[in-house]
């Protein structure tokens, strides 16, 4: 009761038998909170059980962030690489002040430790890719194990394979629009990528100067 009386300065009005009510509504208060603290069922116990399974996730989840891949040079990484052909090599040079037409991805191709490096490099110009290659982590350096470089080309990672899609242009094809595509995917097997499947689309045609057909009468 000291703690209580001490919030307050007076006795309440109603003297002895004011006392005496507010004794018993604070002891079956007491017996309530007894009653929840010793493991009663109810909504009350589902809230703190709710709160801790959160807490417990969010620790969880704090304490180990998603890890963020190794970053590296793309363009060093190309010119210094002796499978890329020098018209590859004179084709990556700056479009705008130092922004180079590369294209990067990081993911898991090969089964190693470290992530995988996709590198495609393009055309200031039109953005057609020239050259592919896949750059697999090794005792601390970058090896290539993939290239293709019959434009245009690019390389993608997906689900684990690596999937490259080849652009096919027929006879008089202007190199914005090609007739079809090649997407081959490869999947690392034995040390080495090798071909698991391969599909051919069409582009539709859209004939613009063709006349339309007068509707009969």
């Amino acid at each position: 009761m000291r703690g209580l009386t001490g919030e307050g300065s007076a006795w309440p009005p109603g003297g002895i038998q004011a006392v005496s009510t507010a004794l018993a509504v604070l002891t079956a208060l007491a017996l309530l909170v007894s009653a929840c603290g010793a493991g009663g069922t109810g909504a009350r116990d589902e809230g703190p059980a709710h709160a801790d399974s959160f807490a417990g996730a969010a620790g969880t989840a704090s304490a180990s962030p998603s890890k963020k891949p190794d970053t590296v040079n793309a363009v060093k990484l190309v010119k210094d690489d002796p499978e890329v052909s020098p018209e590859v090599k004179r084709e990556l040079k700056p479009c705008v002040a130092d922004e180079y037409p590369v294209d990067v991805s990081y993911g898991k191709l090969t089964g190693g430790s470290a992530d995988d490096v996709v590198v495609n490099v393009l055309t200031c110009g039109d953005a057609v890719g020239v050259g592919s290659y896949v750059y697999r982590g090794q005792d601390g350096s970058y090896k290539n194990v993939f290239k293709a470089e019959e434009p245009p080309v690019y390389a993608e990672i997906d689900r684990g394979d690596l999937v490259v899609t080849k652009q096919v242009y027929d006879k008089g094809d202007p190199v914005s629009s090609p007739s079809g595509e090649n997407v081959i995917t490869y999947r690392w097997t034995s040390g080495r990528f090798a071909e698991k499947y391969r599909t051919h689309n069409d582009y539709g045609k859209v004939v613009g100067d063709s006349a339309s057909p007068v509707p009969a009468s």
